[in-house]
């Protein structure tokens, strides 16, 4: 009975239950507000007639899906002026002039501090002139160019990665650079925690970035000051408000590692011991990541200083980040075959640069697609050219979850399994655990890894990476994963579902846009 008292208080003291309570509040009061304009039908149906309509007319010009649009739309039209509320606190991607202000920095410091690299792009033509397509495209959305000079080594689990990782992070010379969703005390972040305070001493420029609702049911409020104290820099992504904020919506979801700005990580793997299975959270956590040494960790140090300063609210216009750059010498001591090309997405600019490398991708197959993602929520266009790639020959495979994390979420992915299986595509589910890994393998050689699961919040909402790769030699390495992974995953046996659960996977894909 103590333990159970003990366990409610601490929950009651919680910010997750302090800032929740505080939002349900301020729903409550919309709510009630909407309500108490029934007591004066002929009125509140006129205004909410032409509200409604307003607010519509408003939805769709919105450079959105479809889905998301129609989602509004009915959420509108059935409850004004309470959807129209909510559709003004949740409106997607609104961007004040502040945060505009700070993502032309962010552009522009990016622009100054990379090379176009056109020779590596002229060559990749000659190889290949679909690939260089893709890698162009890349480049010309996110500013990160294609290299050359780098080695690609692929991890296909957390404690794979582990040692490599801290072994890495003990080389640091100059700088550490951390950009992590999820931070969770444990074993994991204690081994790491205790390199970083080593190198502190040692004069390192270590930092840290970490978002507050991805990490706000695993540290403590203050966990940046406490970093800052040990002399780690640190930066909280939109510290989770109690006020209903559409900045909320967006999240910093990228995974990020650098190391002197040479060694870099990426991948699906945050900092919390399930991704390195010393805890048993949903079974096995399978996961992976890729590690990059050479020039492409320069277009990962650029992604992280931008964010900093982003989350610091100000640069110099006119500045740029040479002084953290390693020196053409040191570059040219990595050398190995492929073109590897780091990518960045941002809510803000109205281009799912995650989305369409997938999408270029599923394209341009000629032999098979084989992908892993912990969500499968999509919207019409992924729909049909996973559908499409099937239909021209393409052998497309879908893993996901044996074991599902959020228990409505995986409802949702099941939603759409009937259609893709009736379409050709081979659905397994990982038996396991829980597969976290977000990854495209194509034709034996372009591959990519990154943070993009597959669902409306990784491709419209967050702040996302990953790394696009042609030709690597770690390639043979996925593949190898791919088969294992295969290997331990089952054809899910769909039963016949019943009214109600059909009537309820339809409603969740309907709502699957504003999940």
């Amino acid at each position: 009975m103590d333990n159970k008292f003990k366990k409610l208080r601490k929950l009651a003291r919680s910010r997750v239950f302090i800032v929740g309570s505080l939002i349900l509040v301020q729903f409550a009061i919309i709510l009630v507000a909407a309500l108490g304009f029934t007591r004066y039908f002929v009125v509140y149906y006129s205004m909410s007639y032409i509200l409604g309509i307003v607010f519509v007319l408003k939805v769709i010009s919105k450079k959105q899906t479809m889905a998301y649009k129609l989602a509004w739309t009915v959420i509108i039209l059935l409850f004004p002026p309470f959807g129209a509320a909510i559709y003004t606190i949740f409106r997607g991607n609104h961007i004040s002039e502040r945060v505009l202000g700070q993502m032309r920095n962010m552009t522009g410091t990016t622009l100054s501090s990379v090379e176009r690299k056109d020779d590596v792009l002229e060559e990749l033509d000659k190889i290949d002139k679909v690939a260089e397509k893709q890698a162009e495209y890349i480049r010309n959305t996110t500013l990160c160019p294609t290299y050359k000079n780098c080695v690609v080594e692929y991890y296909p689990s957390g404690e794979t990665l582990i040692s490599t990782f801290e072994d890495e992070l003990e080389k640091a010379e100059r700088y550490i650079f951390l950009e992590y969703f999820i931070i969770d005390y444990g074993e994991m972040w204690d081994r790491i925690h205790a390199i970083l305070r080593r190198k502190v001493a040692q004069g390192v420029d270590v930092r840290v970035i970490y978002d507050d609702v991805g990490s706000i049911l695993t540290l403590d409020k203050n966990f940046d000051k406490s970093l800052e104290a040990e002399g780690i820099k640190c930066k909280v992504f939109h510290r989770f408000s109690p006020i209903l904020t559409a900045v909320q919506n967006n999240r910093n979801h990228r995974k990020i590692c650098v190391i002197d700005g040479k060694t870099a990580f990426t991948g699906g793997i945050n900092i919390a011991d399930e991704y390195i299975n010393t805890y048993k959270k949903h079974g096995y956590w399978k996961d992976n990541a890729v590690m990059v040494k050479g020039e492409a960790a320069w277009s990962f140090t650029v992604m992280f200083l931008s964010m900093w300063d982003y989350l610091n609210g100000k640069r110099d216009e006119t500045s740029n980040y040479d002084g953290y750059k390693p020196s053409d010498d040191e570059y040219r001591l990595y050398r190995s075959n492929g073109y590897v090309q780091p990518y960045t997405d941002n809510p803000l600019d109205d281009e799912p640069v995650g989305e369409n490398v997938y999408l270029g991708i599923l394209a341009t197959a000629h032999d098979y697609v084989w992908i892993t993602t912990p969500y499968l929520i999509i919207d019409e266009q992924m729909e049909q050219a996973i559908c499409k790639a099937v239909k021209s020959g393409v052998d497309v495979r879908i893993v996901t979850p044996g074991i599902p994390d959020k228990k409505i979420v995986n409802e949702t992915t099941k939603s759409y399994y009937p259609n893709l299986i009736k379409n050709g595509v081979k659905i397994y589910e990982y038996e396991p655990g829980f597969i976290h890994a977000k990854t495209f393998l194509c034709d034996d050689k372009v591959a990519t890894v990154g943070s993009v699961n597959l669902d409306y919040r990784s491709l419209y909402l967050h702040f996302e990476c990953g790394v696009w790769m042609y030709g690597c030699d770690c390639i043979k390495d996925i593949k190898s994963d791919f088969e294992e992974i295969f290997a331990n995953s089952s054809v899910p046996q769909e039963k016949k579902c019943g009214l109600i659960r059909r009537v309820w996977r339809a409603v969740l894909e309907f709502l699957a846009p504003l999940m």
